[in-house]
C-alpha cells in the first residue's frame, strides 16, 4: 500500500472562551491537536500555521443537533466564519457537524488514563475535541 502526501487540513473547535485547534498529517490520515487559543492569538496561531504547513482548508466544527437542527451557537459560528474567510481568503473554509464531539473528547480523556486535574486543565478537552471533530472529517472524505 503506498500514500500519497496531500495537503493538509486544519479543525477548529470553536467555543466562547476557548478555542481548539487539530491539524492532520500530510497523508490526511490522523489528527493531530495544534493547542487552544483564546480568539485574540487564534487568527496569529491560524497565520503561522497556514505560512508553514501547507494547509488546504479549515473545517469548522458546526453544532447541529441529533436530527440535524441548528445549535444555540450557530449564529455566533456563522459570524466566526466571516472573519475567518476575511482573513484567510486563500483557504476554503468548511463546516462539519460536531455534535457529540465535546462529549466524546471528555470520554477519550477519561480512557486514555488521565487523572481528573489534567482532563481538567484549560484547553486540553477543546484541542481533543478538535481532533475528533477532523478525524471524522477525514473519515467520510476517504476516499475508497
Amino acid at each position: 500500500m503506498s500514500f500519497t502526501l496531500k495537503k493538509k487540513v486544519l479543525a477548529i473547535d470553536y467555543g466562547t472562551k476557548r478555542i481548539g485547534v487539530a491539524c492532520s498529517d500530510p497523508f490526511g490520515l490522523f489528527a493531530q491537536p495544534v493547542g487552544t487559543f483564546g480568539r485574540l492569538e487564534l487568527f496569529k496561531k491560524l497565520e503561522a500555521i497556514c505560512l508553514c504547513d501547507n494547509i488546504e482548508k479549515i473545517i469548522v466544527g458546526y453544532p447541529l443537533s441529533e436530527t440535524g437542527q441548528r445549535g444555540t451557537m450557530i449564529e455566533v459560528i456563522d459570524r466566526f466564519i466571516e472573519e475567518l474567510q476575511k482573513a484567510f481568503p486563500a483557504f476554503v473554509v468548511e463546516t462539519f457537524d460536531e455534535h457529540y464531539s465535546s462529549r466524546d473528547a471528555g470520554h477519550i480523556l477519561i480512557a486514555s488514563g488521565k487523572s481528573r486535574k489534567e482532563r481538567r486543565q484549560k484547553g486540553r478537552l477543546d484541542s481533543t475535541a478538535a481532533c475528533i471533530i477532523l478525524r471524522e472529517y477525514l473519515e467520510s472524505h476517504t476516499e475508497k
